[in-house]
């Protein structure tokens, strides 16, 4: 068993469009015999996500108090608060005061680009503050800053032409967007996930579970 952001139509033309809700549902996954002591673990559904790299369920959802949120700035495709994408690991713990919380990486696919090497930091998550650091890496080629996701239920606020990116009804945010694009005719990027975004800023509205409800996230990347 499990959960999914409820997505339901709009009223808009005929037909209407599909947009994602503020509320979760459940979820389940039916296998068959050869998969049930370890569905998670076993091919096919190992490839579609591993879960060992979900975060550990809090037992509690809570969502931090807006007074209680600090204050970031962003410079699209530059900076968000005090990270600026092109940072070291070691410099992204330093200016956020805390060392990371749990790491993520991989190890070289063996390909003529990347050949055989050492394990490679991809993700850092800091749970104090509410941040993930994500860093763009490779064969020769030492970890870089290159995406920060901000968590809806803890992490810092970040405002975009007067909207509180952070910690909201995620409908209400992908509305007073989708409206600041159609009033100056700006193009409107759509994730793999339903996430959205202005075009050529790089930040994308991500949803974070808070129980049986959703907050806004967000994540803002680097120019590539």
């Amino acid at each position: 068993m499990g959960a999914a952001q409820e997505r339901g139509l709009t009223s808009k033309g005929p037909e209407g469009y599909v947009q994602r809700l503020d509320t979760m549902i459940t979820e389940a996954l039916l296998v068959g015999p050869e998969l049930a002591e370890n569905p998670f673990g076993s091919e096919p559904v190992s490839q579609w996500r591993d879960v060992r790299d979900e975060p550990p369920h809090p037992g509690t959802w809570p969502v931090r108090a807006e007074q209680e949120r600090q204050r970031w700035d962003w410079t699209p495709l530059k900076s968000v608060g005090p990270l600026r994408f092109g940072m070291k690991p070691q410099d992204v713990a330093a200016a956020l005061g805390e060392e990371p919380t749990t790491r993520h990486g991989r190890y070289p696919f063996g390909s003529p680009w990347e050949g055989q090497g050492q394990w490679i930091l991809t993700e850092d998550r800091f749970d104090h503050v509410g941040v993930s650091a994500h860093y763009a890496s490779g064969f020769s080629w030492p970890p870089a800053l290159g995406a920060v996701t901000i968590d809806g239920r803890t992490g810092p606020q970040v405002e975009f032409a007067g909207i509180q990116l952070i910690g909201q009804t995620v409908t209400a945010v992908d509305t007073a967007l989708t409206h600041h694009v159609e009033e100056r005719d700006l193009g409107l990027v759509i994730g793999c996930g339903g996430d959205l975004g202005v075009d050529g800023l790089n930040m994308f509205v991500r949803s974070t579970r808070a129980g049986d409800l959703l907050v806004s996230g967000a994540r803002f990347c680097q120019e590539e």
